[in-house]
C-alpha cells in the first residue's frame, strides 16, 4: 500500500508537468487556430537556456528562471507569431503543420549545434531538503512546486479565457479576425499575447521534467507528444479537460510501472502508453465533417505527358550513368542516399501532394521494405524486392482506418502516434530488428550482381524514373483524379458517388507500398538496417525535405531527397552538428511564404522560358473560300 502511494505521488507529479505542457498547447491552438508541433522543441531551448544561466554561468536560480519564463520565452513566442504565424493566416491546415514541423526541427538542431551532446547535471530545485512526510512518503519541494504550479496555471488560464475580456478576445480572433477588430480589439497584439504565454508555459514544463529526462534533446522534445494525447482529450478547447486528461495520462504511466517494475511483459509498453492513449482517443473522436470545397485561386503545376515523363526518365538515367564514372565511392553512396530518400519522397507525393493526407510515419513502412528485403532477399534474391510492397500494403491500409474518420491535424497526430508505437513496440521485437543489426543484401538478378556502388548507384536511378513515370501515369488515369477531387471536396466526391472509403484505403496502401520498396533498396544502400534507423522523428526531415522541394511533383521529390542525402552524409562527417536538423527546419519554415517548394518553383521558370522562344509557323493553306465559286458553278 505504501509502495502504491508513492507511486501515486509519482504520477500527480508527472501529470502535473503534462497538464502544464498541454496547456500551452490549447491555448496557442485555442487563440490562433493554429496547432503549434514546436511546443515540445520550445520546451527544449528553454530548458537548455536556463541550465546555461543556473549551471554554466552560476546565475542564482530565481533570477534565471524569471530570465527565462518572462524575458526569453516570451519573446520567442512573440516572434514565432509575428515572423511566422501571421503569415500563415487561411492557409491550408497542412501548410501550417509543416512549418510548425518544421521549426520543431530547426530548434532542435540549433540545440545541437549550441550544447553538445553530452551528459549534464541538471537537480531539482531545493534537492538538498528532507521534503515533505504523507502518509509516509517523503515528497520533494520539487515535486510539491511542480503540482502547486499546475494547479495555478491551470486555474489562471481557464479564468482568463472565459471569465475576462482579453481572453474572449483570445478565442474571437480564431473565429474571425476582422470582426473582432470591428469590436475594438487588435486581433494582431492578440495573437502575439497567445503566442508568448504558450512559450512560457512550454519553458516552465521543460524546466520542471528536465530533472527527470536527464536534459536530453530528443527525450525533452518528445514531451509534447505526451502533451498531444493530454490536450486531444480536451479536443483541443476545454482546459478543464485537458487538466483531467493529463493527470489520467500521469496515473496510468505511474501505475503501469509499479504493475511491471520488475518484470518485462510487454517491452515497450510504458513508454508507448501516451501514445497508446492519443491512438485511442483519435479512434473515439466523432468523423469530422466533410468540406465542400477550396477556392482555387492558385494554379498547380502542370503534369507531363507520357512522353515527357519517359523523355525525363532516360534523361535521369543517362546522367547518372556518365556521373557514376566521374564519381569516388563514397560519392556515389552519398549521391545514391539522395536517389533512395527521393524515392520515399514520391510516395509522399501520391499520399500528400495528391491526396492531401498528411502523414508522419513514412519511414515506417520504408523499415518493413527493409526488413523484406533482408528476410526474403538473401544473397540478392529479387523476391525480397517483391515482398516489400506486399508487406507494408497491409500495413498502410490498417494505418488508414483513422484516416477514415480524421483528416488534415487528427490525420497527423494519428500517424505520429503509429510512429512512435512502432518504434517503441514493434521493430524492438526479435522477430523484426530486435536489438540486434540486420544486413540487407543488395540486388542479384540472373546472376548479375549489382552489389558495387557504381551499379547500384544506376539502379537507383533507373527504379526512380521507373517509379516516377508510374506515378505520373496514375496522376493522369481515373484513380489519380479521384484522390485529387478527394483533396479538393470529399463532399463533392461523396454527391457524385464517389467512395471515398476505398479511394482513401487505396491511396494509403499504395503509398505504403511505394515506402517500402524505397525502404528494399535504402537498406541495401546502407547494408544493414537496424531498429533506430526507422525512428519516427526521422519521418518529419523526410516529409519537411519533400514539401520543400515540391510534394506535388516527381522532380520536386527528385530535388527533395538529393538535398536530404548530402545533407545527412555531411552530418555523419561531423562536419556541423544537428546540420540535417537546422537546415531542413529553417527551409521548411519558409514555406509560409512559398507553400508550392523549389521543384514548383523551377517548372514555372521554364515554362516562361519556353513561351519566350518562338515557334516556327507551318505553312498556311489556301483559304476555303477560294473553293466555294467552284462549288456553286457544279451546282448551277
Amino acid at each position: 500500500m505504501k509502495d502504491l502511494l508513492a507511486f501515486t505521488i509519482i504520477g500527480i507529479v508527472t501529470g502535473s508537468i503534462y497538464a502544464i505542457a498541454a496547456s500551452g498547447l490549447v491555448l496557442t491552438y485555442t487563440t490562433s487556430g493554429i496547432f503549434n508541433f514546436a511546443h515540445g522543441g520550445i520546451g527544449m531551448f528553454m530548458a537548455f537556456t536556463y541550465w546555461e544561466l543556473r549551471f554554466n554561468h552560476g546565475w542564482p536560480a530565481p533570477l534565471a528562471i524569471f530570465m527565462v519564463v518572462c524575458v526569453f520565452a516570451p519573446l520567442m513566442g512573440a516572434v514565432i507569431e509575428r515572423v511566422l504565424m501571421r503569415n500563415l493566416a487561411g492557409r491550408a491546415t497542412g501548410t501550417s503543420l509543416v512549418v510548425t514541423i518544421g521549426l520543431m526541427v530547426m530548434l532542435m538542431g540549433l540545440a545541437q549545434g549550441i550544447w553538445s551532446p553530452q551528459a549534464r547535471q541538471f537537480p531539482e530545485f531545493f534537492a538538498d531538503s528532507s521534503g515533505f512526510q504523507v502518509a509516509g512518503i517523503t515528497v520533494s519541494v520539487h515535486q510539491v512546486i511542480t503540482m502547486v504550479v499546475a494547479g495555478i496555471a491551470a486555474a489562471a488560464f481557464w479564468y482568463l479565457l472565459n471569465r475576462t475580456r482579453t481572453g474572449v478576445a483570445m478565442r474571437a480572433v480564431v473565429d474571425d479576425r476582422n470582426l473582432t477588430a470591428l469590436n475594438g480589439a487588435s486581433p494582431a497584439r492578440i495573437s502575439l499575447m497567445s503566442w508568448a504565454m504558450g512559450a512560457s508555459l512550454a519553458a516552465v514544463a521543460g524546466i520542471l521534467i528536465a530533472p527527470v529526462l536527464n536534459l536530453e534533446i530528443l527525450q525533452l522534445t518528445l514531451l509534447v507528444v505526451v502533451a498531444y494525447a493530454a490536450a486531444v482529450v480536451g479536443k483541443l478547447k476545454s482546459l478543464p479537460r485537458t487538466f483531467v486528461g493529463a493527470m489520467i495520462l500521469g496515473l496510468l504511466t505511474a501505475y503501469l510501472e509499479f504493475r511491471f517494475l520488475h518484470t518485462d511483459r510487454i517491452p515497450g509498453l510504458r513508454g508507448s502508453l501516451p501514445t497508446l492513449m492519443l491512438f485511442g482517443v483519435l479512434l473515439l473522436m466523432p468523423e469530422e465533417r466533410l468540406r465542400v470545397g477550396r477556392l482555387a485561386g492558385e494554379r498547380g503545376p502542370r503534369v507531363p505527358s507520357l512522353t515527357e515523363s519517359v523523355r525525363g526518365g532516360v534523361v535521369l538515367v543517362v546522367v547518372a550513368t556518365l556521373v557514376s564514372f566521374l564519381l569516388s565511392d563514397a560519392d556515389l553512396v552519398r549521391f545514391g542516399q539522395g536517389l533512395a530518400l527521393g524515392l520515399v519522397m514520391l510516395s509522399l507525393v501520391v499520399l500528400t501532394g495528391y491526396g492531401g493526407q498528411v502523414s508522419l510515419a513514412q519511414m515506417t513502412f520504408v523499415g518493413m521494405g527493409a526488413f523484406a528485403m533482408s528476410r526474403f532477399g538473401a544473397g540478392g534474391n529479387p523476391l525480397g524486392l517483391l515482398m516489400a510492397p506486399l508487406l507494408a500494403a497491409p500495413i498502410g491500409a490498417l494505418v488508414a482506418l483513422p484516416a477514415l474518420r480524421l483528416q488534415g491535424l487528427y490525420l497527423a497526430l494519428a500517424t505520429m502516434a503509429f510512429g512512435v508505437l512502432a518504434q517503441e513496440m514493434l521493430f524492438p521485437r526479435g522477430w523484426l530488428f530486435g536489438s540486434s543489426t540486420r544486413e540487407v543484401p543488395r540486388l542479384d538478378v540472373f546472376g548479375i550482381s549489382f552489389a558495387g556502388e557504381q551499379t547500384f548507384f544506376v539502379v537507383l536511378a533507373v527504379a526512380f524514373a521507373v517509379l516516377g513515370i508510374l506515378v505520373l501515369i496514375l496522376r493522369r488515369g481515373r484513380f489519380g483524379r479521384l484522390v485529387s477531387a478527394m483533396r479538393d471536396s470529399p463532399a463533392a466526391c461523396t454527391t457524385l458517388g464517389v467512395n471515398l472509403t476505398t479511394t482513401k484505403l487505396g491511396v494509403f496502401a499504395l503509398s505504403a507500398a511505394m515506402a517500402g520498396l524505397a525502404g528494399a533498396f535504402y537498406g541495401g544502400l546502407r547494408g544493414s538496417a537496424q531498429t533506430n534507423d526507422f525512428l519516427m522523428f526521422q519521418s518529419l526531415p523526410v516529409l519537411l525535405m519533400a514539401v520543400i522541394g515540391g510534394i506535388t511533383t516527381v522532380s520536386g521529390a527528385l530535388i527533395g531527397g538529393l538535398l536530404l542525402g548530402l545533407l545527412q552524409t555531411q552530418e555523419a562527417t561531423g562536419a556541423l552538428a544537428g546540420l540535417v536538423f537546422l537546415f531542413t527546419g529553417a527551409a521548411a519554415v519558409s514555406l509560409g511564404r512559398n507553400p508550392h517548394g523549389v521543384g514548383f518553383f523551377i517548372s514555372q521558370r521554364l515554362e516562361a522560358l519556353r513561351k519566350r522562344i518562338p515557334r516556327r509557323e507551318k505553312p498556311s493553306e489556301p483559304p476555303a473560300r477560294e473553293e466555294v465559286p467552284r462549288v456553286a458553278a457544279a451546282r448551277s
